[in-house]
């Protein structure tokens, strides 16, 4: 019997045991006419098997590539396209390199603070002024992230400057608009209950000759409970 552990690893598994064993075909014939005559067919059959690759707009190129290294870059052929090594898919891409230097305040983040270093190296002019506000308001959404609680913009404000190093101040008629961490901006209605819509809806619910209203049961009353008076 023919049992998986014993079989040879499969060198790309999306493709199956069958492409594989094709390709380990291929590679044995020798008239490279012929050779080049197959590949073309299992090439076809390994698109049919992944249509998700039609999308990339290297389809046919990616498939080429494929049969080069499930064929260990063993097989001769003459491929349509340039012909990869295997030092090309084994080599590693240059690390990035990561900035480690202390975040000034690190409940921000390092790419608010890199947003104001990129800000403060502008000319002051209008788009810098609007960007300021925009971080204003960013700051504000990643702050309350940590902190659940409201913050005052007069933090944020500070914040920006003392982050900035003093390069940057927020326009003094500036404010930012009324919010919270779960509901976000809001307007101020009437009944001081806010709405789904983001203003405030009156009170729901109101006592009324001795009984509740309540908006969430069907008639709008609830009777009180009726005490069970035990037999002496």
């Amino acid at each position: 019997m023919d049992y998986n552990t014993q079989r040879t690893k499969l060198i790309m598994p999306e493709y199956g045991r069958h492409v594989q064993k094709m390709i380990d075909y291929v590679v044995k014939i020798e008239d490279k006419e012929k050779r080049n005559e197959q590949i073309r067919a299992v090439v076809t059959v390994m698109g049919i098997l992944n249509p998700q690759l039609r999308d990339l707009s290297d389809f046919k190129h990616k498939l080429w590539d494929h049969v080069q290294i499930i064929s260990d870059f063993e097989i001769d052929i003459d491929s349509p396209y340039p012909t990869p090594t295997k030092e090309t898919f084994s080599t590693r891409p240059n690390p990035i390199p990561l900035d480690k230097s202390p975040l000034k305040a690190a409940h921000y983040g390092r790419n608010i603070q890199n947003m104001i270093d990129m800000i403060s190296a502008r000319e002051d002019d209008e788009l810098r002024e609007n960007m300021v506000k925009v971080l204003a308001g960013y700051m504000r959404q990643q702050y309350l992230i940590w902190n659940k609680e409201s913050v005052t913009e007069d933090l944020i404000f500070r914040d920006i400057k003392v982050l900035s190093e003093g390069k940057l101040t927020v326009p003094e008629d500036f404010h930012l608009p009324v919010y919270t961490a779960a509901q976000g901006p809001v307007n101020i209605g009437h009944g001081g209950h806010r709405t789904d819509g983001g203003g405030y809806r009156a009170e729901s619910a109101h006592r009324e000759n001795g009984y509740r209203q309540d908006a969430h049961r069907p008639g709008g009353f609830r009777n009180n409970k009726k005490k069970i008076n035990k037999r002496k």
